[in-house]
């Protein structure tokens, strides 16, 4: 299983270098030149129908739009972290690779701020409001600067570490909030204050993380606060809607994922039990309602349609991080991976973005799925080596370090 793992993250590697790690989101519409030349479609309304339209669309029309191929920052973030992983690995230029992505991160920063801070490629429209291309969000930067913590805790670069404090700082200093009892960032803009669980989750746990490599105490505090407030919203049967607002009440693979992944990480730099309950409760609910027997993994909580590839790469990363939880989880992510190689791999080297009921959309996606699932592969690759066998890896790395 494991040479398949590898063959796999070396073909999607090949085919997102060939890409120049480029390509189209599932709601970049609205970096369509035609669309951008109809001054009657920019308006709430057109926007979101052109939106969903695209994005559900079983035929890529892309291209007969004019919407071009771009670099995604969260993207390049998840390739970062994946290519750190694959320190154990024999990969043709891995740490020039490691430089690239810190390169273009260092690039692409949202400009007009004094901090380390990253916005999606293309605007998209919410419900309420119009979110433009680059602008800093929350979930953008946090992927970011923990790309950048990875590569700090394995290079110890000094760089990497300043630009993840920084981008910390913007989230504290720009998005935080607190009225009474309530807590959170403001989600996707900073004058949006929704309450987000996965945003406050994300956020509490690269505090953490900068916490614990700097010792600032600024970061503590309110990390544990607004993990509190989101740890209390869990549902008695252990799931988290995405958000408090009545819109907001779903329940779904990925999301629920990252809840998960932070709380893990929050009891690991913050050195706290405060959350075990929590985080048994939360990945009880989470094995027993995302995946199928066959392996194929639900979006929804509630019903099957539409299987995600960004589900799969996050059922994957969800397994691998709380594999201390059940000795089941390792064997369970590569029944997973099998799964989406035989329903959702294709073999020019990607991997398509959703299966629904009654068709396969094929379209790539290369920060929705190609940059998820290279992440998800080289997390499993790498906890499934035998363990001895990666010391002994990483203790080559670091003779070989010390000899440049």
């Amino acid at each position: 299983m494991n040479n398949d793992l590898e063959v796999a993250v070396q073909k999607l590697l090949a085919y997102c270098q060939t890409n120049d790690w480029a390509g189209y989101e599932p709601y970049d519409v609205l970096n369509s030149k035609i669309v951008n030349s109809l001054p009657f479609l920019d308006f709430k309304l057109p926007r979101l129908i052109l939106t969903q339209a695209l994005k559900r669309s079983p035929i890529n029309v892309r291209s007969l739009l004019l919407v071009p191929k771009t670099q995604n920052p969260k993207a390049l973030g998840l390739f970062l972290s994946g290519l750190v992983k694959l320190s154990t690995t024999n990969t043709p230029n891995h740490e020039d690779l490691i430089d690239l992505m810190i390169e273009r991160l260092v690039a692409l920063r949202s400009q007009g701020t004094r901090y380390w801070c990253w916005g999606y490629n293309f605007p998209w429209q919410t419900r309420t409001e119009l979110v433009p291309r680059w602008v800093p969000n929350l979930v953008c930067t946090a992927f970011a600067a923990d790309a950048l913590l990875d590569a700090y805790e394995q290079r110890n670069d000094a760089r990497c570490l300043s630009m993840a404090v920084s981008a910390a700082a913007f989230i504290l200093n720009e998005l935080y909030w607190a009225e009474g009892e309530r807590v959170g960032f403001g989600y996707p803009l900073p004058s949006m204050r929704n309450q987000v669980h996965n945003a406050n989750l994300l956020a509490a746990a690269l505090f953490c993380r900068v916490y614990k490599h700097t010792g600032d105490e600024r970061f503590i505090a309110p990390a544990l606060r607004v993990a509190r407030y989101s740890a209390a919203a869990q549902r008695p049967d252990g799931g988290w809607a995405y958000g408090e607002a009545s819109t907001q009440q779903w329940i779904d693979n990925f999301h629920t994922g990252f809840d998960l992944s932070a709380l893990r990480t929050i009891a690991r730099y913050a050195e706290t039990t405060e959350f075990d309950a929590c985080l048994q409760r939360g990945f009880d609910f989470y094995r027993g309602h995302f995946f199928r027997a066959d392996g194929s993994v639900r979006y929804f909580h509630n019903q099957t349609y539409p299987i995600d590839t960004h589900c799969v790469a996050q059922s994957i990363i969800t397994l691998v991080d709380l594999k201390h939880l059940d000795p089941a989880n390792l064997p369970l992510a590569h029944s997973v991976f099998r799964w989406a190689m035989d329903h959702m791999w294709d073999h020019r080297g990607f991997f398509y973005y959703r299966i629904l009921r009654t068709c396969t959309i094929r379209t790539s996606y290369m920060r929705w799925t190609q940059a998820w699932m290279f992440l998800a592969l080289c997390r499993l690759l790498s906890a499934s080596k035998p363990a001895t066998t990666r010391v002994q890896l990483e203790h080559s790395l670091v003779q070989a370090e010390t000899q440049r």
